[in-house]
């Protein structure tokens, strides 16, 4: 299902942007969402972020946390219990799974289960080759970069006289 929201004219003004496009135009708005477990995004600082899911009535035998490429899956299963007589049940216990899309460079570093709600701490790691570098402007090209660019060195007129001399009267 697309949406109403016609992105061509972003497309068109931006590069490298076409997963989030897609990404976008794909989702279906319309469409109910799967809402459980309940969950909170957080940014610690900068370059960390926590996922905080309610996960109650879960241990951590029961849950089971993957990280793959850019996707973050989360799943629940629920064990049968077995003699259990329950006159009623209100606490939700139906297994799940939930995915999160996640953003290149973003690492999963830890999670932890307390009272109910499993933390997942993420941090946004930038490898060294991407990331901004300052350059230096110069004035005019060095000696040294001249021969590296032209691929030869060009000598004074005085020594280039000098050596079509040697070349035409060999010793």
């Amino acid at each position: 299902m697309r949406s109403a929201f016609d992105f061509a004219p972003f497309r068109r003004s931006t590069v490298g942007f076409d997963r989030l496009f897609d990404m976008l135009e794909n989702n279906s708005f319309g469409q109910a969402q799967e809402n459980y477990p309940p969950f909170d995004l957080l940014r610690v600082d900068d370059n960390h972020y926590r996922i905080e899911l309610a996960v109650a009535g879960f241990n951590r035998d029961e849950l089971d946390i993957t990280s793959q490429q850019n996707v973050l899956i989360i799943s629940g299963r629920k064990k049968e219990q077995e003699g259990d007589n329950y006159i009623h049940s209100g606490i939700a216990n139906r297994s799940f799974e939930r995915r999160f899309a996640l953003a290149d460079h973003i690492k999963v570093t830890g999670a932890d289960l307390k009272d109910g709600l499993l933390s997942i701490d993420l941090v946004r790691e930038i490898p060294e080759s991407l990331k901004p570098k300052k350059i230096d402007i110069s004035g005019g090209a060095k000696k040294e970069e001249r021969s590296a660019i032209g691929g030869r060195e060009e000598k004074p007129a005085s020594e280039q006289t000098v050596d079509a001399e040697s070349e035409a009267h060999p010793a």
